[in-house]
């Protein structure tokens, strides 16, 4: 959808905040001017599949994929609140863009934290280069907020694993071509007995069940396993130790969920202040009513409080060198349940015509309700957050 010409992108006055150093502003800049391009001007919301492969493929050519995808062992090259300012300003303009730049990072982060050198470097280069889509699949039917339940298994047999079973709600699925996999291996009980594996598109064995349509639609698929062989090398980390790989991933794009979300919000907000000042209402304008003043402040202030958070796991993460479990959980819980709200009003305030199909903040009300869910619902951070602080004070 393009984007008015009375907007032309999010503000960017926290660039200021001591989170930020120079090299921010300058990725900013280069952020705004991929929004203006012809990969943006030209997403077709009609074929999810089409745009997001373009999408991929334009991110890489500009290196932006880079902010996501390390480039070598470890995480170390992912710059927490360059994903964080990507998200949000890709979210600003298109929930597409935002959704391709994350997947890339989320589908190779495992890979980058537990795989080995070979592994490494037949993947990590193609996805940063956008040659490759990637995707992470740990959800089943059964196993979402609760990963103990995970049915799907691997077995070892002689040199490599097999796999079997499906997974469900993967974002890519039937466009990847790299999926990191996560399967129960039975070392132990509940969740220290879960592997993670790097699985193929062309692997034999591999299918796409299901193809799944949702109120904001992006490529979502349930994958199937059927006596699925892949070689041991494709193991990530140690036998068991796929949960902790999953959270330690996990940990490291949650606070982009709250970066995604703040672009969604602020994109409603930029909408319902300028509508409040061209509506006319009841003799003037719909921004001079004290109702309407009110909104507005409130919307403000949900939108900082969410910045605030994120920005700050992201910047304790990089700076700090510490680890963000709680505050990323913060982050995601706040300014995704905030934006819901912000954008809610948005809706409000343009009254018929904020739920009518194709406008803006129609879009945005279908955008961000996701977010509320994935990567952990807003539930489990609050428990998340409680454990952290039981563990610790």
């Amino acid at each position: 959808m393009s984007t008015p010409s009375s907007l032309c992108g999010p503000t960017r006055d926290h660039l200021a905040w001591p989170f930020f150093d120079a090299g921010h502003a300058e990725f900013a800049a280069k952020l705004d001017q991929f929004a203006t391009s012809a990969a943006m001007a030209e997403i077709d919301h009609g074929d999810v599949d089409k745009a997001c492969r373009k999408l991929v493929q334009a991110l890489g050519q500009v290196g932006l994929l880079d902010a996501a995808v390390s480039s070598g062992e470890g995480a170390g090259s992912i710059d927490s609140r360059k994903v964080c300012l990507a998200r949000e300003t890709l979210a600003w303009h298109d929930g597409l863009a935002d959704f391709a730049f994350a997947m890339q990072g989320l589908g190779t982060g495992a890979i980058a934290l537990s795989g080995d050198a070979a592994l490494r470097d037949a993947v990590l280069p193609k996805v940063r280069s956008g040659a490759w889509i990637a995707a992470f699949a740990l959800s089943e039917k059964l196993a979402g907020s609760d990963v103990a339940a995970m049915a799907c298994a691997a077995r070892a047999d002689g040199d490599g694993y097999v796999l079997d079973g499906e997974k469900t709600w993967i974002s890519n699925g039937g466009i990847a071509d790299v999926y990191t996999v996560f399967a129960r291996t039975g070392e132990a009980p509940g969740t220290r007995g879960i592997s993670a594996f790097v699985v193929f598109a062309d692997d034999p064995g591999f299918s796409i069940a299901e193809r799944i349509d949702v109120i904001a639609p992006h490529p979502l698929a349930t994958i199937r396993f059927k006596n699925c062989r892949i070689p041991a090398s494709r193991r990530l980390g140690a036998p068991g130790e796929g949960f902790k790989i999953a959270m330690r991933t996990l940990d490291i794009f949650r606070a982009s969920v709250a970066a995604a979300s703040l672009g969604f919000a602020r994109r409603a907000f930029d909408e319902a202040l300028a509508y409040s000042r061209e509506r006319p209402m009841f003799g003037a304008t719909l921004a001079d009513l004290q109702l309407t003043q009110a909104a507005l402040g409130d919307m403000a202030t949900d939108i900082d409080a969410g910045a605030l958070l994120t920005y700050r796991a992201a910047w304790r993460r990089d700076v700090q060198k510490l680890p963000t479990t709680s505050e990323a959980a913060m982050a995601k819980m706040t300014a995704t349940e905030n934006a819901q709200k912000v954008i809610d009003r948005a809706v409000q305030m343009f009254g018929g015509r904020g739920v009518q199909s194709g406008q803006i903040t129609e879009r945005l009300y279908r955008e961000i309700r996701a977010l509320r869910i994935y990567e952990g619902a807003t539930e489990v951070q609050k428990l998340i957050v409680a454990r952290e602080l039981l563990k610790t004070r």
